[in-house]
């Protein structure tokens, strides 16, 4: 993998770059992030949650990159990524009361609603569906990114279609390498779990998927919420499907914390626990403790990238200890039960 510091002659900028890592704090490196969208290039870039993979949100051929770079099924909705609420103009079709009151309170940030779309925004951004997902992330990178690009950003996750979603640059580099024409190096995700993702689109709000924003915070704004009660087969939103957010080794759920499950004679298993409340277990080859205190936030911050280590171990399989299901723990073990999953 190739790192480029240096200025790079405007012919052919995309083809010269393709999968190298520039620091975000260049400015030159925005203005490139922004010429090479322009002309229909992907763009990986940070956002608080996760890094994504960029495209002009109006470019469908663009847009099919981005799909065939993920191998991204097509049923699968992008996000689309505005800079300044003037932006959605060109987005949505209509606001209602409670979305304005939700931007009010959670935008910028890592909250995603589902509106009305525009017919400008391509079918294959919004998988054919009449709504579209936005949001406005709460990072100076992505901001200024998005203002030179002059444009929506439509981007998921800038990892392969199910994959454990990356939250470093080296982790966009790892899993992509060349499909992106460059990657924007802004440093690791402060919140590293993707956003929280609500529908407006129907009579009642529902959450569709559960992040760092937390269904409580979200009903002391607009009242009662639904909760999504099944997986869809056309998912309406990122993040739906039952298997995603995956490891390759196969993850398993403890049943309870400090559970000691029975391993093997010849099993290399990782263990993957919150806080450092239980005594190292010398049975397992590798240990990832997401927060020593049992923050939940920093347990967050972590969770993907301490999956992603001990992916990279050859184990025989992952156990993981739950954490209880209120308010960011809830996002952490959804992501942790769709990783954890049965292949299709």
């Amino acid at each position: 993998m190739i790192r480029r510091q240096c200025g790079i002659p405007m012919g052919g900028e995309a083809n010269h770059l393709k999968g190298a890592i520039r620091s975000a704090a260049d400015s030159e490196s925005i203005q490139l992030a922004g010429r090479i969208i322009k002309t229909g290039g992907l763009v990986a870039f940070p956002t608080e949650t996760v890094y994504g993979l960029g495209c002009d949100a109006m470019n469908a051929e663009a847009a099919a990159k981005v799909f065939e770079s993920k191998q991204r099924p097509q049923f699968d909705p992008l996000i689309v990524h505005i800079a300044d609420p003037k932006q959605l103009n060109a987005v949505i079709a209509s606001l209602p009361v409670l979305g304005q009151r939700l931007m009010d309170a959670f935008w910028p940030g890592p909250l995603t609603l589902v509106l009305p779309k525009q017919q400008a925004i391509p079918d294959l951004v919004t998988a054919g569906l009449s709504t579209v997902a936005v949001r406005m992330p709460n990072h100076p990178v992505a901001q200024a990114f998005i203002r030179e690009a002059g444009t929506p950003i439509a981007g998921p996750s800038a990892n392969p279609f199910g994959y454990v979603s990356p939250t470093t640059a080296q982790h966009v580099a790892d899993g992509l390498g060349g499909k992106v024409d460059l990657i924007l190096d802004g440093g690791p995700c402060s919140v590293g779990v993707e956003s929280t993702i609500v529908s407006l689109a129907g009579p009642q709000p529902k959450l569709l998927r559960p992040g760092s924003i937390t269904i409580e915070q979200l009903s002391a704004v607009i009242g009662s919420i639904r909760r999504s009660s099944s997986v869809n087969e056309q998912p309406i939103a990122p993040g739906q499907l039952s298997r995603h957010y995956a490891t390759q080794t196969q993850l398993t759920i403890l049943a309870f914390v400090g559970a000691r499950p029975i391993l093997k004679d010849d099993e290399r298993a990782g263990l993957l626990i919150l806080s450092q409340s239980r005594d190292t277990d010398d049975r397992f080859a590798a240990v990832e403790v997401l927060s020593p205190t049992g923050d939940l936030r920093e347990a967050a911050r972590h969770l993907f990238a301490a999956l992603r280590k001990l992916d990279s171990l050859g184990l025989d399989r992952i156990y993981v200890e739950p954490c209880k299901e209120e308010k960011l723990g809830a996002a952490i073990m959804d992501r942790l039960r769709r990783c954890a999953a049965p292949r299709q």
